[in-house]
């Protein structure tokens, strides 16, 4: 999903730093934009759920159509339908990409999977959106290797910690093995997922 607004000013709103760049500034001005950014008044519950709901769609860089869509998704199947929906939106390719440290932001990730320097099982992958399966490989195509993001990505520039553990990374392959599905409190996503179920409820 392609969006415009400055990411700094994207996460005072939400009140989460997007990218590592906007920490500093999120930091420097913990309150939303704007005239009167400092002086808002108690939110509405709709408005709480909304917000929950923004910061979850947010951290994933997605349209307004893929998150209802995962809600759904996660509606029908089996368990509890918020944790469901983060583990489905975590399997994303690009997000997966991002987890593992070849991509050092969710837009990066985003970037390199769209330009097709992915495969999955040996096949060229281009969609964000693509919802990986335990036991896939994810690796980088061999004319992509040589490109700066991919160099510093095998040099371990965007690892800020231990990968998912559901994950295995071989960074300086460029390689990933999904080993099972991730469990919500693996997942380094800041939401409260029941609010975004009721939102979606109501």
């Amino acid at each position: 999903m392609n969006n415009s607004r400055p990411k700094a000013k994207l996460s005072r709103a939400l009140g989460l730093p997007l990218t590592p760049k906007c920490v500093k500034y999120f930091e420097k001005r913990p309150f939303p934009p704007g005239v009167h950014g400092r002086s808002r008044r108690k939110a509405s519950d709709y408005q709480v759920r909304l917000l929950e709901k923004q910061r979850l769609r947010h951290q994933y860089n997605i349209s307004e159509s893929q998150m209802r869509k995962a809600y759904d998704d996660a509606h029908r199947a089996e368990g509890k339908t918020g944790e469901t929906m983060v583990s489905l939106l975590e399997r994303r390719l690009d997000a997966t990409v991002m987890r593992a440290g070849l991509a050092r932001t969710i837009y990066q990730a985003r970037q390199l999977v769209v330009h097709g320097h992915f495969m999955v099982d040996g096949k060229k992958v281009d969609r964000p959106s693509y919802r990986l399966k335990p036991g896939q490989v994810i690796a980088v195509r061999d004319k992509s290797r040589q490109k700066p993001p991919f160099q510093l990505a095998a040099a371990g520039a965007h690892l800020d910690g231990p990968t998912a553990p559901y994950l295995s990374t071989a960074v300086e392959d460029l390689r990933i093995t999904v080993l099972r599905l991730p469990e919500r409190s693996e997942i380094r996503v800041q939401c409260d997922e029941q609010l975004v179920v009721e939102f979606y409820a109501r």
